[in-house]
């Protein structure tokens, strides 16, 4: 319950932010964004150093300086892969390159993580089962999550004409409905465990996203906020729960490593699924958009008539033929945004039947104190 209340600034703060830049790139100059965001962030830094007081012994490690650097090229050389993959090509020699760095510098990374007595990220984590199945089931979900988040304001500003403050004002309910519903969520999870909290909330997201999937260029404004309301009311039993768990799934003197390396996790994964979701929307778009100037190229009667109405409007073929191809190439963009969603909901639906496999959480805790104690006897 305490994670679930906290989970409220944590969602409530994203839930403001898309609402509040769409306001200030409408009204006045982006860059007043990044400033205010500098000052917020001075803001924070200094009510942390007056307020935090840290009652936990430290260790004091010294940086990681291979580790980061292993970390650095090789998570970005993976993000980089995802995201050019569209533009370049799956198969070309840039990004096959990309991808065989990414993994070879991750493998050097984990390698030397598990020789470190002090290691950047702990990975002693994953010999809990439960931490590592909730841990995968996170990944999956951020993946489908973030890129949702990202394919919605396409659709309506660069489709619809709508601007970036409705675009905010859209993900504004659901994301408030997810913070609202975190303390309830915390009660849920204590009573009644995760396992049916998780996939009851992954159900209802895995069906929204697909709804998702059926976009056109005349589906309502509300309709699509009805969705997304949806979609986070189903998130709501899974973010805060879902950590939780995982969290209370290991022994105390490896919480601290299980919260970084999760969020680490989480934000890779949401880069990564964000990255993945951009490229098969474009992909898509190209295919879509081939298929439709194939059709175009066809002498039918349908589109001869079609493009004479046009032209009686527009001045002339050369008008006709502009307004025309203007109007496949956002049709196909929508048939590729629709694509990237049927992904994302392959995602959730992967995360849905993981879910099946969570344990309860008495269960979960036995588990985690056998292999604790197995680990400690071993280092005796």
């Amino acid at each position: 319950a305490a994670m679930g209340t906290m989970g409220i600034a944590m969602i409530l703060a994203p839930a403001i932010g898309p609402t509040l830049s769409g306001y200030i790139v409408q009204n006045y100059h982006w860059n007043v964004m990044f400033y205010g965001m500098f000052i917020i962030g001075i803001i924070a830094i200094l009510v942390g150093f007056i307020w935090f007081k840290l009652y936990q012994y430290t260790t004091n490690p010294k940086a990681d300086i291979p580790g980061i650097i292993f970390s650095t090229i090789g998570f970005g050389a993976l993000l980089y892969g995802f995201s050019e993959a569209g533009n370049k090509g799956w198969g070309s020699v840039e990004i096959e390159t990309m991808f065989a760095i990414g993994i070879i510098f991750i493998i050097l990374f984990v390698i030397r993580e598990l020789r470190m007595k002090a290691p950047m990220l702990n990975l002693e984590v994953l010999k809990f089962p439960t931490f590592t199945l909730t841990t995968v089931i996170n990944m999956v979900v951020m993946m489908s999550l973030y890129g949702g988040m990202i394919l919605l304001p396409i659709y309506l500003q660069n489709l619809r004409g709508f601007s970036a403050l409705d675009s905010g004002l859209l993900l504004l309910p659901g994301s408030l409905i997810m913070g609202l519903l975190g303390p309830f969520a915390g009660k849920l999870l204590d009573t009644i465990g995760l396992k049916p909290l998780a996939i009851f909330g992954i159900a209802v997201m895995t069906y929204a996203t697909w709804e998702l999937t059926k976009l056109n260029m005349d589906t309502p404004y509300m309709t699509i906020m009805g969705i997304y309301v949806l979609r986070s009311f189903g998130m709501a039993f899974i973010m805060m729960p879902m950590v939780t768990a995982a969290i209370n799934a290991l022994p105390g003197r490896l919480a601290s490593h299980g919260n970084a390396f999760l969020n680490t996790m989480r934000q890779l994964a949401g880069s990564i699924g964000t990255a993945i979701l951009v490229t098969v929307m474009t992909t898509q778009t190209t295919q879509h958009l081939s298929a439709f100037g194939e059709e175009l190229d066809k002498t039918n009667p349908v589109v001869q008539d079609h493009m004479r109405e046009l032209a009686s409007q527009y001045g002339g073929q050369e008008g006709a033929m502009k307004v025309l191809l203007q109007f496949v190439n956002k049709l196909a963009t929508v048939e590729g945004i629709n694509d990237a969603f049927i992904v994302a909901t392959i995602f959730s639906i992967i995360a849905l039947i993981l879910c099946l496999f969570l344990q309860s959480n008495k269960k979960a805790k036995a588990t985690a104190q056998k292999i604790d104690a197995d680990n400690s006897i071993n280092h005796e």
